[in-house]
Formats: C-alpha cells, structure tokens, sequence
C-alpha cells in the first residue's frame, strides 16, 4: 500500500493550480466587469485626472497578468524581453497573506480585519446546524433501515424531506411568525451573547444565547433528510454483510451488533458529506444573515458585492476555495485512518 504521506503530498500539489486558477477567475471578473473599479474607489463624479492618477497609483492601467501578479506579490520586470517575475518585491497575498484594504463598505479598514469577525460569528450557527443535522439524520437513518418494509421507514425519511423541500427563505418567515410573534420565545433578529476580543473589535458569542435558535433551526431542517438518506441507504448496505450475518449468528446481542458492526461502517461515507460540510460554515448563510440581521460572513458577501468592494470578494473567494481544497485532502486523510481496507493505490502489501 503506498504511503500516506506520499499521498499527501501528491494531493497538497493540486492545490495552489487550483487556488490560482479560481483566484484569477474571480480577478478578471471584478477587473474586467462592467463597472469599472476605478470609479468605486474614486467616486462616479471625479475628474479624469483624479480618475487617472487613482489608475495609475494602483497599476490599474497595467495588463491583467500583470495586475494579478501584483496583487499575489509578484513584481514584473519590464527590462526582460519576457517578463520575468521577481518574489517578494510587493505586499501582496501570497508574500504577505495582504488582502489589501476595503474601497466601500468599511473604506480604509485593512480586508482581513473585517472578515476574521465575520467569519467567527457565521461558524457559530453553523457548527450548532451541523451538529443537530448529522446527529438526527443519522438517528432517523438508522433506524429507518432497521425498520424496513414497516410504516416507520417512509414516514421517518418523508417527513424530513417535507422539511427539506421547503428553501430557507420561506421556511424562515415561518419560524419567526411561530417562535416570535405567536410564541414570544426568541428575539427576532440581531446577535447577542457574551463578548469576547478578536483583535480589531470584539464578537458576541450567539451560541451562549437564544439568538442561536432560530438560525441554527432553519439551517439544520433542510439538511436532515440528506443524512437520514445516506445513512440509511449504507446501513442497508452494512445489514447485508457476511459480517454482520455472522455476529448474529454468534448469538451477539442485536444492540452491539448494530452499534459495533453495523453503524460504525455504515457512518463512513458521511466523512466525506461532513468535510464538504464544514466548509459552508466559511460562507455563511446568506438569507438567514440577512433576514435575521446577523453580522455573520453571508451578509458581509452580498455587502461586498452591492457596494462593489472587489477586495473583499476577492479575499472571501480565495478564503472559501482554500478552505473547499484542505476539506477534501482531510477528508481522504480520513478515509485512510477509519477504514485500513482503503487503499491509496499501488499494489498491496
């Protein structure tokens, strides 16, 4: 079996092709777009010299290449008949870990000191979401495979699915109509808890209060019956295994069968959906932000994108494709490390 570090290795190596290639991508466009970045940092009514000189300041009038080489911190030189790219002759993202500062929302504030807040408020919803969502689908899925050909299994897994196919944007008016106005249980928009410092400003911590509730519900409903399925078809999968026909037949009790040989091979395949899943928590829930007034990274990304602040799109998208990129390679770590039978490829040993 070929080792693991190699493997490793081999995956890290696809990492900053892709990186790059998903971080010019999102450079042409907001360079290339229709509006031109120049009048965002500026202003609409500035003359052309001031126009100009704001161009020239931020070698916006340079090449795209060139411009994208300079905000990963490579500098050109222009004296080679092919330009030659020297390493870390600027601040720039790569040399520095600069995203540069913002040109609208927060205008002047350095881009990371306003994403790193934002980011520790969206993961908190987020990592309450995903806990209730893996650990009652997989609840419900389980046991909905155990209790094939009865009444419980298509009730158990339709009744979540009714949850999830109702989008968020709906559903959330709902809870709020439910839990608030009629109930009077939660607040109804806005975050609170108790504070901690983060460096530039200080984040409520939401998931010591009851403003957690209400994002965490919506988030996590749709995502139930997603589990609960894939659970479910894996444990049917397991059920027919020699293995677990011959623990059985061992006189073990049904409970350790199921939990020692049925589930624990059976959970495998949500590694890989709870990898990718952790990596939404970098993105925030838009609606729900929205709606709720939640000062999480969802709301920061459609700020950003109205008020046309590129550095900021540009920083969430390169911070979110590089959180996508370390989920998968953990995952296959994982893979490795739960389930020996897996192979990396080569021959066996």
């Amino acid at each position: 079996m070929q080792g693991l570090f190699p493997y490793v290795i081999q995956r890290m190596l696809w990492a900053p092709a892709i990186l790059l290639f998903v971080s010019f991508g999102a450079f042409a466009i907001t360079r290339l777009g229709p509006v031109d970045t120049v009048d965002v940092i500026a202003g609409e009514r500035a003359d052309e010299e001031a126009k100009e000189r704001v161009r020239q300041e931020l070698h916006l009038d340079e090449p795209i290449i060139e411009q994208y080489a300079l905000y990963l911190g490579f500098d050109v030189d222009r004296t080679s008949s092919f330009p030659f790219i020297e390493v870390d002759t600027v601040d720039g993202v790569l040399t520095t870990g600069d995203f540069g500062k913002s040109v609208s929302i927060y205008r002047g504030f350095d881009v990371w000191d306003i994403i790193w807040p934002r980011m520790l408020v969206s993961i908190q919803p987020g990592m309450v979401a995903l806990f209730f969502s893996f650990t009652i689908g997989t609840l419900v899925g389980v046991n909905a495979a155990l209790r094939q050909g009865t009444w419980m299994d298509p009730a158990a897994i339709g009744s979540f699915l009714f949850f999830q196919s109702i989008p968020v944007l709906v559903s959330l008016p709902f809870l709020i109509l439910i839990f608030v106005v009629q109930l009077g249980w939660l607040p109804a928009t806005g975050w609170g808890g108790p504070e901690i410092d983060v460096g530039p400003q200080e984040i409520a911590l939401g998931i010591f209060s009851l403003h957690i509730i209400l994002p965490a519900l919506a988030l996590s409903l749709p995502g139930i019956a997603g589990v609960a399925r894939l659970v479910r078809a894996t444990t049917l999968q397991v059920l027919g295994e020699d293995y677990v026909r011959t623990a059985r037949a061992k006189g073990l009790p049904e409970p350790s069968v199921v939990s020692d040989h049925v589930v624990r091979n059976s959970l495998l395949p949500l590694v890989t959906v709870i990898g990718l899943s952790l990596t939404a928590l970098l993105e925030g829930a838009f609606f729900v932000e929205l709606i709720l007034g939640i000062p999480g990274i969802g709301q920061l990304g459609v700020q950003a994108a109205q008020s046309r602040d590129y550095n900021v799109v540009l920083a969430l998208v390169i911070i979110i494709a590089a959180g996508f990129i370390i989920a998968n390679v953990i995952t296959d770590i994982a893979y490795t490390i739960i389930d020996p039978r897996i192979r990396l490829g080569g021959p066996s040993d």
